[in-house]
């Protein structure tokens, strides 16, 4: 356990917690965190994982604009929910994904786990580019790549890390039931 690693933890927390309350003052936590956590997966040979830190913190900008440009007059930042089609359509494309993904660090990289890092990647991406459009469907990603990472963070010896997405997990359940109340 290292020092940065128990910052990037903290932020992390409070990052996804005012996520699901919905609060704007997510972002500039999650532009810390993602930082942080770039070093760290970096050093741990998690290529997926730290290019996708660059990723959130691009993405992250977006989300911050968007929810600012959408909350409504009470200051809520109001959910949206994807069309049947279009929840087929991204799971299609994160699946597709996911493989092209995997196969490219299998191949060109020294990758401590390849497809396992690769799968939870691409599923964050999808994740956070939905969260950004305030769509419900964020929450079910955000489930399965918490299950994915806890094992991986376990492996490599990332216990903070590992913790933390254990209270990811119920934050995004929580995120869930809460986003589920607030659907327009």
């Amino acid at each position: 356990m290292s020092p940065i690693e128990a910052v990037a933890t903290l932020l992390g927390l409070a990052n996804v917690t005012l996520v699901v309350r919905r609060s704007l003052w997510n972002y500039p936590f999650a532009l810390a965190m993602v930082s942080l956590y770039a070093v760290i997966f970096l050093r741990e040979r998690l290529y997926s994982d730290a290019l996708l830190q660059g990723f959130y913190f691009v993405v992250n900008g977006y989300g911050w604009w968007n929810w600012r440009r959408a909350r409504a007059d009470a200051g809520e930042v109001p959910v949206v929910m994807l069309p049947a089609r279009a929840r087929v359509g991204w799971g299609i494309g994160a699946a597709l994904a996911a493989l092209g993904w995997g196969a490219l660090m299998h191949r060109m990289t020294d990758a401590a786990f390849p497809w396992w890092d690769g799968t939870i990647a691409v599923l964050s991406i999808v994740a956070q580019i939905l969260q950004s459009r305030r769509a419900w469907e964020c929450w079910p990603l955000w489930i399965a790549v918490d299950l994915l990472a806890i094992p991986l963070f376990l492996v490599k010896g990332l216990w903070l890390t590992a913790a933390l997405y254990c209270l990811f997990l119920a934050l995004s359940v929580w995120g869930a039931i809460d986003w589920t109340r607030a659907r327009a």
